[in-house]
């Protein structure tokens, strides 16, 4: 196994894991709406729309350039990941290696994603996750990584504070739980369904509506 302050291979090889592991991407998924989560996790059901294919394209663009080396940065694309502790695994879209001063190559996950930054640490909570599977492959800390969105062209720094990490813990159970369970949840409509891409496939207008007019009827005292 390569050393972690090795210049010319700072990449780590992926430890071995008899226990359950579920995708990186089912952090993100679930903070965005645990039906999303269970329709994609539990159901291996996908759907795509403009948005889901132009965030397709920019991670492939991301990891197709392949490794780079300079003098005191190297880049490691569609680096595989896994976190025995969360039972998490996943590729990550790239890990920039800096070259500290003591000789130390410090990792430093850069995450893409198409969009704008969100007030909700969903992106980030992912890019934590990746955080912890470095830190565990790698056996030094990562204290921070970076987010990429494709329409502002601009990087968010993201420091993994014990908050979001705590979080990201919180999220991981979860969605074990969710997809242990087997069960895919009743769909809640609300304003975040309009840019799903499972709009057309979980109608949850269309289901929360005629639920709401199902208790209705119960509840009406006339009948």
């Amino acid at each position: 196994m390569p050393e972690a302050n090795d210049p010319n291979n700072p990449v780590p090889h992926l430890p071995e894991s008899d226990d359950i592991s579920v995708p990186l991407s089912a952090l993100q998924h679930l903070a965005f709406c645990p039906r999303q989560c269970a329709l994609i996790h539990i159901e291996q059901q996908w759907a795509e729309n403009r948005l889901t294919a132009e965030g397709r394209v920019l991670h492939d663009k991301a990891h197709e350039t392949g490794s780079e080396s300079r003098r005191d940065l190297r880049i490691a694309r569609g680096l595989p990941l896994q976190s025995k502790t969360l039972g998490l695994h996943g590729v990550a879209d790239i890990v920039e290696f800096h070259r500290k001063p003591d000789g130390i190559w410090q990792p430093f996950p850069v995450e893409y994603k198409r969009g704008r930054p969100k007030l909700e640490p969903i992106d980030a909570v992912q890019l934590c996750a990746q955080a912890v599977c470095l830190e565990e492959m790698l056996g030094q800390p990562v204290p921070a990584g970076a987010i990429f969105y494709g329409t502002t062209h601009r990087r968010l720094d993201v420091s993994f504070d014990e908050a979001l990490r705590a979080e990201t813990r919180r999220l991981a159970g979860a969605a074990h739980a969710l997809i242990a369970a087997g069960r895919t949840p009743a769909p809640e409509f609300g304003p975040k369904c309009r840019s799903c891409s499972f709009l057309e496939l979980c109608r949850p207008e269309a289901v929360t509506h005629s639920a709401s007019r199902h208790l209705a009827q119960l509840m009406d005292p006339r009948d």
